[in-house]
């Protein structure tokens, strides 16, 4: 054993650069070992619905719509989430949910993800209605055909339109696919108006509680089904309809299929619901070494510039800068002591 300790002493640089070397070439073929992991993968669901267009949020101070407050948050949480991790894009409105795309991997695909976001607007929905209830049978159904598990974010007002009665109240018992999921409130208590755009996004009047009124019957239920509302507009303060965040109806609605809701107040409140949620599998998937070795050989090489006698160099070099400092400090003395003799 010492006559190989001595060996390495006495070669130590050019065992060092060999070493170096097998390394950078090991880190160049890019090696892995399979390895077990979580894989955190999210399905995060707009709501695109009209009732989003209220404006009774605020950024920095400045009041702003619902939509473009989720379009905010929904940015900063996809820039919060580590490498690796895999998002996918959908929308609500009345009683579908529809994907976008497949989870993608979001370092990769970070500008197409934001870019998707940036352009969410009211005009893609395919329905008038919001009926959020229904729209989670969908929604397992739709997260069954993606090409892998997601945890499912959804952000939404809550806001069920037409009005929920005994006749068009959907049962969520036989409900399963929620387990973990996280609803995520978008709106204020106070609420605002629903303004009535036009296709040019003007508005052109407010909605009226005639288009929410609640209406018993086979014909309310038909017309939940078709997606439309009442086309009526209001006139007055009086006849508008307030819509505000359905906060107590949301978190009951999450009891019942095992989700999780959380108001969205900010997007730290968010990211914490999203870490105490399960990942969306355990799979085995390949742990790469090449930083590993790269690591190894600048050690290598920064080892072939270091003293073979590290304390007796570390003391030399301490004596010769404390000679150094007192040769300047006498020095500057003796100069001082030389001008005041002749003054």
């Amino acid at each position: 054993m010492n006559i190989w300790i001595k060996r390495f002493i006495k070669h130590r640089d050019t065992v060092l650069l060999s070493l170096a070397m097998l390394c950078l070439v090991a880190a160049i073929l890019r090696p892995t070992i399979p390895f077990k992991h979580n894989i955190y993968s999210y399905f995060l669901v707009a709501d695109i619905s009209q009732s989003m267009n209220a404006q009774d949020m605020q950024i920095n101070g400045k009041k702003v719509t619902r939509m473009a407050y989720m379009q905010r948050m929904m940015h900063e949480v996809v820039s919060s989430l580590p490498c690796g991790t895999k998002v996918s894009i959908g929308l609500f409105a009345g009683n579908a949910v529809a994907a976008m795309y497949s989870p993608i991997e979001v370092c990769k695909n970070f500008a197409s993800i934001q870019d998707t976001i940036e352009h969410l607007d009211w005009r893609m929905a395919w329905s008038g209605n919001s009926r959020l209830r229904e729209s989670l049978y969908v929604t397992a159904k739709v997260v069954r055909g993606l090409n892998e598990p997601a945890q499912v974010i959804y952000f939404t007002d809550g806001e069920e339109a037409p009005k929920l009665h005994a006749f068009n109240t959907k049962s969520l018992a036989e409900f399963q696919g929620g387990d973990d999921w996280l609803l995520v409130g978008i709106g204020s208590d106070e609420g605002s108006n629903i303004p009535k755009l036009s296709e040019d996004n003007q508005v052109i009047g407010y909605w009226s509680n005639e288009s929410f009124a609640m209406q018993p019957g086979i014909a309310q239920i038909s017309e939940s089904t078709l997606g439309v509302r009442d086309d009526n507009v209001a006139t007055g303060e009086q006849d508008r309809y307030v819509s505000k965040l359905a906060g107590e109806y949301m978190q009951s609605v999450a009891e019942e299929v095992g989700a999780t809701y959380v108001k969205g107040t900010s997007t730290y409140a968010v990211l914490q619901a999203m870490k105490a949620q399960k990942p969306a599998r355990r799979d085995i998937a390949p742990l790469a070494l090449d930083w590993i070795f790269a690591v190894l050989a600048g050690l290598c090489v920064l080892g072939t510039f270091a003293s073979r006698h590290p304390w007796r160099q570390i003391k030399q070099n301490l004596k010769l800068y404390r000679n150094d400092v007192r040769a300047k400090f006498f020095s500057k003395a003796e100069t001082i002591a030389h001008d005041n003799h002749f003054q």
